[in-house]
């Protein structure tokens, strides 16, 4: 008898969305039906274009934008304005320079009403996990590039978000720094259960952290694929073992290659 696998649950569910941008000087089209999921405790990458309107679908799955047509689910529920159920990383850490790292931490806790002893407990416990502990009272500009976002990630997560949006969130650090961000925020993610959706530029990058990579085209933006990222490995998966798979250099040449056709389409 074989054994049947249970369903994957979808988190996230993109239904047709479409949306314009309308100014004085005429309509821009940004996105085009776009469609896909993506489950319960998956890490998925996005790459596209230049300008083919990545950040601009995050905005619409963080509930900042409401899309022109279709609509997006979470846990089979559509998300309609902001909500304390999606998470959002950005480029920049934001970190408030006159509060030290345990209040910047505690800060989404504070704004949602939820600051508990248990759940600021856990803040700790996090600071603690990942190399910060020592760092507790100290300030934003004592800590190194790659400290402020894990505290960053860290302030996001402590309000339990259901899906977690990242919005190139390593763009503005050294490559040293940004392998070793890779490697704690893949670790954070994972262990805390989360499901993560990340744009990005660097499509090493997007291999060596996602399960998929979604490939858009030139804007309007259009799913042009989805790559199912299989690695073989001898240990655990991280970002870095990831980039000595045999197959890493294949996923990475052949996603260069539909954003390369998309370049000289346009």
């Amino acid at each position: 008898m074989v054994e049947q696998l249970a369903p994957r649950k979808k988190k996230l569910r993109v239904e047709h969305v479409g949306f314009t941008y309308v100014t004085g000087a005429g309509e821009t089209p940004a996105l085009l039906g776009l469609d896909f999921d993506v489950f319960d405790g998956e890490f998925c990458s996005i790459v596209g274009p230049s300008g083919c309107g990545k950040s601009t679908l995050l905005s619409i799955l963080s509930g900042l934008l409401a899309p022109d047509e279709g609509q997006v689910l979470l846990d089979q529920k559509q998300i309609n304005g902001v909500n304390g159920q999606v998470g959002f990383v950005l480029q920049k850490d934001h970190l408030f320079e006159w509060r030290n790292v345990i209040q910047n931490a505690e800060l989404g806790l504070e704004l949602a009403g939820r600051g508990s002893q248990k759940a600021r407990e856990k803040v700790h416990q996090m600071l603690d996990a990942y190399g910060l502990g020592p760092f507790k009272h100290a300030y934003p500009h004592q800590l190194s590039g790659g400290m402020r976002q894990r505290v960053a990630l860290i302030r996001t997560l402590a309000t339990e978000p259901e899906l977690l949006l990242l919005d190139e969130p390593f763009s503005a650090l050294d490559y040293q720094t940004t392998l070793l961000l890779e490697r704690d925020m893949h670790e954070i993610i994972r262990r805390n259960n989360k499901t993560a959706l990340m744009v990005t530029h660097d499509i090493e990058e997007a291999v060596a952290m996602s399960d998929r990579v979604i490939v858009l085209s030139n804007r309007p933006a259009r799913i042009k694929r989805i790559v199912d990222v299989k690695l073989t490995l001898t240990g655990e998966r991280t970002p870095l073992t990831s980039r000595d798979a045999p197959e890493f250099r294949g996923y990475c040449k052949s996603i260069w290659e539909d954003l390369e056709g998309e370049q000289r389409a346009n």
